[in-house]
């Protein structure tokens, strides 16, 4: 049993929407600064690698402490964690729209991911105490859909509100959004806990945030200073020690924070392929289109957000009928389905031109694909465990898929640069000392400075050059995306063809 006082049946939906407002400007917090990019970089400067770190920084500190933030929640309490999280992020939030520089804005971004974690982690778990069976299932298919509101309409409201009230606007809706959660989640949710916890696994908390953040920033530095640099060979080596110190950490507690008798479950490691799923069919482009329509092709913010709704508006509707198609269609087969359809979108997207009409249909097809398991994994997550470890599946599931989002981030931005390396190169636009650092600017969408980098008349060549770089990215990306739809496919197949797991629900079971 789970320490607490569970609310009414009317009362329920109201934690929902609690938790679903906050899960709606997690995604608004990762697209609209994307979105708002070059008028950052216009007014606080900066290096292509401290603008780089306007996305990595929240990703790098979400993704790190998610773990660590589901534990906490199991043990001091899911609603003090959920509120505690929503306080730091939006305060961090209002920070960025009164930062002086660049650093300062990063730093902001950094504390604003710590936040989004504990508020994530917290509230999820405290969702997964008040509903069970199938309601719990549809209640995670509506947070899911909360996502896909956030990710449809952020960056169209990041870019109408970019025109009208400047970039900053974009925090200050975040932070109202983030008010309004609090004060409900406060009136709504029951306290609850762990009864069987001893207190947070420090030495697993630390070790795995050391090891997961060392990961993180060694991927995401190495496209800059190159994966031969000693700075960059060191990280991934504190990383590699610090996650052996952490399975042996996790094998010794009584309490461990991460529970690897869980990876006895065919079901549980399934549930883990499909975190990092839609990192490099969806995700990736959440940050890159934006870049690319704004920046390389020269649309406005608006125009790229009414495209990026193409892509993201399918995660309105699609979640909450995935959830219900479970019932009667194995996950293993939605989620591998799905899969496959966004991988053929990036097909199609890489063979049209980069004009409103062509674009739509590829875009809507990728975004059909990733909205089917959308709405299944959170639910997924949740019912491999039981119930009074509902932040620690939160907390495993969600560390995976936000660490493999940054670290798909930085390998394709890193695939990007080189292809456009090489693209300049061949045209004959770049010297090879040239092309890394011009392909640098080009991947941050800064074509006028690459211009005046390479002493060009105009951008036509660089649009080309870019424009077959992205097409080639996107057939690597649908490539990787084929191979993941297999393996997800046949671990969820396998888990559910073989023993029961810990605590199963109904809708998620093969048949």
């Amino acid at each position: 049993m789970t320490l607490m006082t569970r609310t009414g049946p009317a009362g329920r939906w109201l934690v929902l929407l609690s938790v679903c407002l906050a899960a709606m400007t997690m995604p608004l917090s990762f697209t609209g600064p994307a979105v708002a990019l070059s008028r950052i970089a216009a007014d606080l400067g900066g290096s292509p690698l401290a603008l780089n770190w306007v996305t990595n920084a929240f990703m790098l500190t979400f993704g790190a402490g998610l773990m660590a933030a589901g534990a906490l929640a199991d043990n001091h309490g899911r609603k003090r964690i959920f509120l505690a999280g929503l306080a730091t992020y939006l305060l961090a939030a209002l920070g960025c729209t009164l930062a002086p520089g660049i650093v300062w804005f990063d730093m902001f971004r950094a504390l604003q991911g710590i936040g989004g974690a504990a508020a994530f982690a917290g509230g999820a778990s405290a969702l997964a105490q008040e509903f069970d069976g199938q309601s719990r299932l549809r209640a995670f298919s509506f947070l899911g859909t909360s996502f896909g509101i956030g990710l449809a309409f952020g960056p169209v409201a990041s870019g109408l509100l970019i025109g009208a009230f400047g970039w900053r606007s974009i925090f200050l809706l975040v932070a109202a959004l983030g008010v309004a959660a609090a004060a409900l989640g406060l009136r709504t949710i029951a306290e609850s806990r762990d009864p069987d916890a001893t207190g947070l696994d420090w030495a697993g908390a630390g070790t795995f945030t050391i090891a997961l953040s060392a990961l993180t920033y060694g991927v995401l530095q190495a496209p800059q200073s190159g994966w031969a640099n000693p700075f960059v060979i060191a990280l991934l080596g504190v990383a590699g020690v610090f996650f052996a110190a952490f399975v042996i950490v996790e094998r010794r507690v009584r309490r461990p924070m991460l529970d690897l008798t869980l990876f006895r479950f065919p079901r549980f490691v399934g549930v883990q392929f499909l975190a990092p799923a839609p990192a490099y069919a969806f995700v990736v482009l959440l940050v890159l289109l934006p870049i690319r329509f704004i920046g390389i092709e020269g649309m406005s913010e608006i125009k790229a957000g009414q495209l990026m709704i193409c892509l993201s508006g399918p995660l309105l509707i699609l979640p909450l009928l995935a959830g219900q198609a479970a019932r009667r269609i194995a996950p293993a087969t939605i989620c591998g389905a799905g899969l496959l359809v966004a991988a053929a979108g990036l097909v199609w997207l890489s063979r049209v031109p980069a004009v409103d009409g062509a674009l739509v249909a590829p875009l809507v097809l990728i975004g059909i694909g990733i909205a089917l398991p959308w709405g299944l994994m959170d639910g997924l997550a949740v019912s491999v465990v039981p119930k009074e470890r509902a932040g620690m599946a939160v907390g495993i599931f969600n560390t995976t898929r936000v660490a493999s989002e940054g670290v798909a981030l930085a390998i394709v931005m890193a695939a990007l640069s080189g292809f456009t390396a090489t693209q300049l190169g061949a045209q004959g636009l770049a010297s090879p000392g040239e092309a890394a650092a011009a392909a640098q600017l080009l991947a941050t969408g800064n074509i006028s400075e690459t211009v005046q980098h390479l002493h060009l008349a105009d951008a036509t060549a660089l649009v080309q050059a870019y424009e077959t770089a992205f097409d080639r990215l996107l057939i690597v990306l649908a490539t990787i995306t084929v191979l993941t739809a297999i393996v997800v496919f046949l671990g969820l197949r396998r888990g559910s063809a073989s023993e029961q797991d810990v605590a199963p629900v109904p809708a998620c079971q093969e048949g």
